[in-house]
């Protein structure tokens, strides 16, 4: 089990490029669809867990995924696994980045990566969306939240909180009013 974390969170970590939101079309392949170590739900409550704690999504999931999978032991080799790829990638790119930072080809590199990142992103935010967005209120909370963040330019951590909060008013006013609710999660879809 050990030698699996490490390897397929080192996997993770080398072969994907744009930080963590885009890391999560792998870490979901990996995590859930080949290993089956989280289901869906449960990763979408990690990104979740991993998003208003502090450090990076891929860290906080590859520790949360190793500790459910073997413990304490299982948290630092995951974490190990995914961090040791940009570690060594960042101590080659410093050594020789300052001769090559001006390089026409390193700037289309650049250059032609930004889209893919973007599509990454967008197909995260894709497959979290069609777990999450089950009823009005999941699409209100949604909404609310984009429009405190793109157009009020609120703080992404204050939306989090409020967000969290009015999650738990409704969820739990609801969960208090129909006790089959809370054994399903509160994700029951009323007709």
């Amino acid at each position: 089990m050990l030698w699996s974390l490490f390897s397929t969170f080192f996997k993770i970590g080398a072969t994907t490029f744009g930080g963590g939101h885009a890391m999560v079309p792998v870490i979901h392949r990996e995590v859930v669809d080949t290993h089956g170590w989280l289901t869906n739900e449960e990763m979408i409550d990690m990104i979740a867990i991993a998003e208003v704690t502090p450090g990076p999504v891929a860290i906080n999931t590859a520790t949360f995924v190793g500790y459910k999978k073997a413990g304490l032991i299982g948290s630092i080799v995951a974490t190990a696994g995914v961090v040791l790829p940009s570690f060594i990638a960042i101590l080659i790119v410093v050594s020789f980045f300052l001769k090559i930072e001006d390089s026409p080809i390193v700037n289309a590199f650049f250059k032609g990566m930004r889209p893919t990142i973007l599509a990454l992103v967008a197909w995260a935010a894709y497959r979290i969306a069609r777990v999450t967005l089950k009823e009005w209120m999941a699409y209100l909370i949604c909404g609310g939240a984009l429009l405190l963040v793109l157009g009020l330019k609120f703080h992404p951590i204050g939306v989090i909180a409020l967000s969290a909060a009015v999650g738990l008013m409704h969820y739990g006013v609801r969960s208090a009013l129909r006790p089959g609710d809370a054994q399903q999660g509160g994700n029951r879809v009323d007709n």
